[in-house]
């Protein structure tokens, strides 16, 4: 099996154009996986217009306790680092004795069932989203939609990431910000190319976004979107950190109007169909790099 890519398109805040480098630069390749785990607010299936082929429920397991064998000793309160059950002994005659489980803070770590010595506890599914994957044109194309109500999303983008297929080049279109579900969408990338606009509110969160990829050692790039609008603060930051600017996307009422209309711009604009084959030959060459030195490195 060819093993090729795993591009991730990250923003240290949302709004940036993230989405639109994922989707755009997709449309300019060949052979590609694009995987959306935004999964709180998923929209590049508005774009791609994908033929979704196949559902599948997404779930958690999450503990189920038997009260005819529990003796409500608390051993799984105590063991549960996220205080997903309270248990209440009650008096010495168990008289107010009983139990609460919290869905919503549970990690389905398994430590609650492993250490009950009463063998009281077991797991059951609780379905927390779904995934769906589809064809738009030669792209194969998979997202998560998440639950109103849940708020945990990262197991639903460790299962959406589990579809991936090294045999194409996959490109992640992540979650905004720094927080867990973006590490989670990023775990596993190759290169991560992040988004940003020139103003201060950009420069505030892209230099979160570095220090979280330096911490990870993911090789990045920025694209830098409405870039004729606001003022150098990226342009020097980059340049003082030597991290390279991979492509400069103006603020154009053009983009805009074929973005409000749900129509990727490569389709309209050919001349960014090269742009982005040139930016991806550029992130190639630097993952091609960064290997040849850690081989240099083991020798």
């Amino acid at each position: 099996m060819e093993n090729t890519l795993v591009i991730s398109v990250a923003s240290g805040k949302g709004g940036t154009g993230k989405t639109t480098v994922a989707v755009n630069l997709s449309l300019s390749l060949t052979n590609v996986q694009l995987l959306d785990c935004d999964v709180e607010e998923p929209n590049a299936h508005l774009f791609l217009k994908p033929e979704i082929n196949s559902q599948k429920v997404a779930a958690i397991r999450i503990p189920e306790v038997d009260e005819r064998i529990c003796d409500y000793c608390g051993k799984c309160s105590e063991v549960c680092a996220y205080n997903a059950i309270a248990v209440f002994p009650g008096d010495e005659n168990r008289v107010g004795s009983g139990f609460l489980i919290f869905p919503h803070l549970c990690h389905s770590c398994g430590g609650c069932t492993l250490f009950c010595p009463r063998n009281a506890i077991s797991e059951v599914d609780k379905e927390i989203g779904l995934i769906e994957e589809g064809i738009s044109g030669d792209i194969n194309f998979v997202h998560g939609r998440l639950n109103i109500g849940e708020i945990m999303s990262p197991p639903l983008i460790r299962q959406v990431k589990q579809y991936t297929d090294r045999s194409r080049t996959v490109i992640i279109d992540a979650p905004p910000g720094t927080s867990c579900p973006v590490i989670g969408s990023l775990k596993g990338s190759d290169y991560c190319i992040l988004v940003t606009e020139p103003t201060p509110f950009g420069l505030h969160d892209l230099v979160l976004a570095v220090e979280v990829l330096e911490k990870m050692n993911i090789p990045f790039g920025v694209v830098l979107n409405r870039a004729d609008i606001g003022d150098e603060g990226v342009n020097n930051y980059c340049l003082s950190k030597n991290i390279p600017i991979l492509m400069h996307i103006p603020f154009d009422k053009e983009i805009a109007f074929l973005y409000s209309n749900g129509i990727p711009f490569v389709t309209e604009k050919k001349e960014y169909l090269e742009k982005f084959s040139h930016m991806f030959a550029v992130i190639e060459r630097a993952v091609n790099e960064k290997s040849s030195t850690k081989i240099k490195g083991k020798i």
